[in-house]
């Protein structure tokens, strides 16, 4: 209907102006608030209770997953918290409605051997592409960045020093919610990337003034390469290194440069920290991952451990 999608593009501004939220974001609560009114046919204003319980009652039908479900009832609350700040309606239908639990998987994570499987499947061949892949790995596996943020890092992120002829160490990265933080670049990320500067215009050259901003510039229509893009050329590389295409994804080196750094001790809060969560819960998933590895951090370095029995 066509108020509803007045107040839809209306609720999307406001969240794009007061949170700066991302189009992948903003794309998603459209998404979802396209399909609730669309199966309820109903105008914004009206919707009851019980028309939110019957909903639920379809996407139970349709065996969507409870993080689908509770990712749904949240746009719908915020959009209506909005319809109740500026007077479209009286009262928000979501808010006697609990929201349902969700288990949260545990992240599958590529070994430290798995990925260096990886990484030495591509030097076999030095070509344009795979220099590319190189620098896109060496630079995931170093940072742990989102594979957005990784996506849509400008040109002018990395900064070279003339006087040591190497990149400087660290990058400024915008992640969630226009959050900045700084990650640090290892010797092989920089490597890869200066390698990969000295063949970018082959894929600059074919991307337009566009392209010209970001730093892995191509063909497609956002001036850069895309993350499904990405997640195919990933899994077409697992398989030329014999592992698992189900098993690498873009997403994997994030929990594995997370889960290889607590491996070898390093503090949780220094981890939230480069991975950019804002809640330390969820960096804690991590704990669930290495249990082994956490208790002999435990048996040899705390001080009750090492007193003499």
């Amino acid at each position: 209907m066509q108020q509803n999608t007045l107040w839809i593009e209306r609720f999307l501004e406001m969240i794009s102006a007061q949170r700066q939220a991302s189009q992948n974001t903003l794309a998603a609560y459209k998404r979802d608030l396209v399909d609730f009114f669309t199966t309820k046919g109903c105008v914004a204003s009206d919707v009851s209770r019980q028309d939110v319980i019957d909903y639920l009652a379809v996407l139970t039908t349709r065996k969507v997953s409870q993080a689908t479900v509770v990712r749904r009832l949240s746009a719908l609350k915020q959009f209506y918290g909005f319809m109740v700040e500026e007077g479209f309606c009286d009262k928000n239908p979501l808010n006697s409605i609990d929201r349902p639990r969700v288990k949260r998987n545990l992240p599958s994570v590529l070994s430290q051997a798995e990925v260096e499987a990886l990484l030495n499947s591509i030097a076999a061949e030095p070509t344009p592409k795979n220099i590319r892949l190189a620098a896109l790995l060496e630079l995931l596996y170093s940072t742990g960045l989102r594979v957005s943020e990784l996506m849509e890092l400008p040109l002018r992120s990395l900064v070279y020093n003339p006087a040591l002829r190497q990149l400087e160490d660290h990058i400024l990265v915008r992640g969630k919610g226009q959050r900045e933080r700084m990650v640090h670049l290892n010797q092989p990320a920089k490597d890869a990337l200066l390698l990969y500067l000295s063949v970018r215009d082959f894929f600059s050259n074919r991307s337009g003034k566009k392209g010209a901003l970001w730093l892995f510039s191509s063909r497609a229509k956002e001036g850069h390469l895309t993350r499904q893009r990405f997640g195919q050329i990933l899994k077409e590389q697992a398989i030329e290194a014999g592992l698992d295409p189900e098993m690498v994804h873009p997403h994997a080196l994030r929990h594995a440069f997370a889960t290889h750094l607590l491996q070898n001790g390093a503090d949780l809060l220094v981890i939230q920290k480069l991975l950019g969560h804002a809640d330390i819960g969820t960096t804690q998933l991590y704990t669930h991952v290495v249990p082994q590895q956490l208790w002999d951090l435990l048996t040899h370095h705390h001080p009750l451990s090492l007193r003499e029995t």
